[in-house]
């Protein structure tokens, strides 16, 4: 254990003087802070992330104080096996011997009043200061201590401030300034800046990381320094930090990993898979086993949030579920462990299998008519989703389950305006998966759907494709959908009839409640759209029967394209006062549920073509087209056989 002994407000020469510098960039709300609550409360505790800057805030702001004494110990090493270590140490600081470690004289040669006792980094002997700082606030009540660690002492009258990461601005702020100390004349304007911005993204704004990278300018191009920063960042080292743990970003997050028992260490490893935030149920199906008990996994990330490795998504003690989120640094720490211990590929094939099931329980859902969860879990999920399919198009070996995955999530491509998204994971995964399985079928035809708005006949070959072999497998609900896509494609280029009995067609093969895929009511629905371009009064009776199916009640996409009907039917026949009065108020209903974006663009057109006083056209709200027309063609070689019946 290494201690500093600082006298009248001021340090001594050495760390303790290195760490209470003035510059805090972006730090003046927090110093303002901290300084307040020294003054109100006797025990008082700066926790938070490694490199975060907890020692430098504190060591600043105690300097500042009116205090007659600061007695600064700085704790490394675990002393825990060592009774009275700290009580020792505290002493030493206090007189510069080197006395026993007898509290009693300790509490004697303490001084009454105007005495900050300032325990820097004291994680290693946590157990042993939450003793001695409960007896010494006892004996000497006139005695102020500053605690800076990873977590808080958990002692009943200490007050807490929770240090983060310094925002965009502040950060930025802080990394050219170091840059110019590195870098003689170093300038960051336009694509540089921009560079730099990136940089402060991928390191979080942890001050002690910005500093290290800041020096690496001097081997370095910003441009490159920022790619390199976005893959890994735990390489980042330096010369400057007094403390040998702040040399390298690897070293910093070590310490907190050193602190950790065994199956904390396993869980952080395993862990370091999610790229996003997750739940505990996710975190036990994935890290549990191999000398880790899944009910012991809620536990022990609780344990990992408590030193900050983890940070809380949402409040722990909240009624719903927590969810962490790990620190990139963490995270790139966690990896190389977690390659170390040769279990990378099983967490990531568990994480892959994780996310089919998560699209699994969200088309069921979808399925069962509780959209709105559907829409939640997707949502929640989505950051974690979107990681592992952008990993899955790089490994064949996982694209059977990564494709699984995309057509179980077909809803949230096609009703919720993700269908460029959809259609380019299709697009990568088709050509890696057996041409003749299930999900190769529904696969075709979920791409048919998002491909029959831009390249019509790049959709009639996928469907070609895969209508023979849903036939051959007495597959009716494939044989339904894609005749309503076939009746998409017909209606997007202006052929009402045949959409219709396309339409007709779907709703008479598809069963009710389909365990994917859109229902006998939504192509109802689509069907009186169609109709109403040439039999307005046969429209209207199809747009009811759509309403009276039982499953509609459950179904918003389906109750939103039946109205939609209702009131494109009320304005080809001229009852314009009604159609605005039903679009308005379908409109408004819409406020409540998810947010439909094909369908609020479909009411909203059709009102404006009532207020302009133009003759109608369909915008049915489930023909998704992709955002740019730059977006890759299909491969030939995926169909060019054109369906027939």
């Amino acid at each position: 254990m290494n201690v500093w002994k600082c006298v009248g407000g001021s340090a001594t020469p050495g760390p303790c003087a290195a760490g209470a510098t003035d510059d805090l960039v972006g730090r003046a709300p927090e110093s303002a802070r901290l300084e307040r609550l020294l003054t109100e409360h006797r025990l008082v505790t700066v926790t938070g992330r490694a490199g975060v800057g907890k020692s430098r805030l504190a060591a600043t702001v105690g300097a500042r104080g009116p205090w007659r004494q600061i007695v600064h110990v700085h704790g490394q090493g675990d002393c825990s096996g060592a009774p009275g270590a700290l009580a020792k140490a505290v002493r030493r600081a206090l007189t510069g011997q080197h006395p026993r470690s007898d509290f009693a004289d300790l509490v004697r040669e303490l001084p009454a009043t105007g005495v900050l006792l300032f325990l820097d980094d004291v994680d290693p002997v946590q157990r042993t200061a939450m003793g001695l700082v409960q007896r010494l606030l006892a004996a000497v009540p006139g005695l102020r201590v500053l605690v800076t660690s990873r977590q808080a002492l958990g002692l009943g009258e200490e007050r807490v401030l929770r240090l983060l990461p310094l925002t965009a601005g502040p950060g930025v702020e802080l990394f050219l300034r170091r840059a110019r100390a590195a870098v003689d004349g170093f300038r960051a304007e336009g694509a540089d800046l921009r560079a730099v911005e990136r940089i402060c993204r991928s390191l979080e704004g942890v001050p002690l990381a910005l500093e290290l990278a800041a020096e690496q300018l001097a081997f370095q191009q910003v441009h490159d320094l920022a790619a390199v920063l976005e893959v890994h960042q735990c390489w980042l080292h330096g010369e400057g930090p007094a403390l040998r743990r702040h040399r390298s970003l690897r070293a910093t997050v070590g310490a907190s990993y050193a602190l950790c028992e065994r199956e904390a260490r396993i869980v952080w490893g395993r862990a370091s898979v999610f790229t996003g935030a997750f739940n505990e149920s996710t975190a036990s199906f994935l890290c549990g086993g191999g000398g880790v008990a899944p009910q012991r996994v809620p536990s022990l990330l609780a344990r990992l949030a408590a030193i900050n490795v983890l940070e809380p998504v949402r409040d722990p003690g909240g009624l719903r579920p927590p969810r962490y989120r790990m620190t990139r640094a963490a995270r790139d720490f966690g990896a190389e462990r977690l390659r170390a211990a040769g279990e990378c590929e099983t967490a990531l094939e568990r994480r892959a299998t994780h996310s089919r099931q998560i699209a699994d329980t969200a088309r069921h859902l979808w399925a069962a008519g509780l959209q709105r969860q559907a829409v939640a879990l997707v949502h929640e999920e989505r950051e974690e989703l979107t990681a592992v399919l952008n990993q899955a198009v790089h490994r064949p070996d996982q694209s059977v389950t990564a494709l699984e995955t995309v057509v179980g999530l077909w809803f949230w491509w096609v009703v919720y305006g993700h269908a460029e998204e959809g259609r380019d994971y299709l697009l990568r995964l088709l050509p890696l998966c057996p041409a003749d399985s299930p999900v190769g079928v529904r696969g075709r035809w979920l791409a048919a759907w998002l491909t029959a708005g831009r390249d019509p006949q790049a959709a009639r070959a996928l469907l070609g494709r895969s209508w023979p072999q849903a036939v051959l497998a007495g597959d009716d609900t494939a044989v339904g959908h894609i005749a309503h896509v076939q009746g998409l494609i017909a209606l997007h280029e202006n052929d009402p009839r045949g959409a219709a009995e396309h339409f007709a067609e779907s709703a008479r093969t598809v069963p009710s409640r389909p365990e994917y895929g859109p229902s006998p009511a939504v192509s109802l629905a689509a069907q009186a759209v169609a109709q109403a371009a040439f039999a307005p009064s046969a429209a209207r009776r199809t747009a009811r029967r759509a309403l009276a199916r039982p499953d509609v009640r459950d179904d918003d996409w389906a109750t939103l394209l039946a109205r939609y009907a209702t009131a494109y039917v009320d304005h080809r026949q001229g009852r314009d006062a009604r159609a605005l009065h039903r679009a308005r108020r379908t409109l408004a209903a819409l406020d409540g549920t998810p947010a439909l974006p094909h369908g609020h663009e479909a009411l909203r057109a059709l009102i404006a073509d009532i207020e302009a006083g133009v003759p109608g056209r369909p915008h049915l709200p489930q023909l998704p087209r992709p955002r740019t027309a730059s977006a890759r063609a299909f491969p030939a070689e995926m169909g060019s056989t054109v369906v027939t019946s």
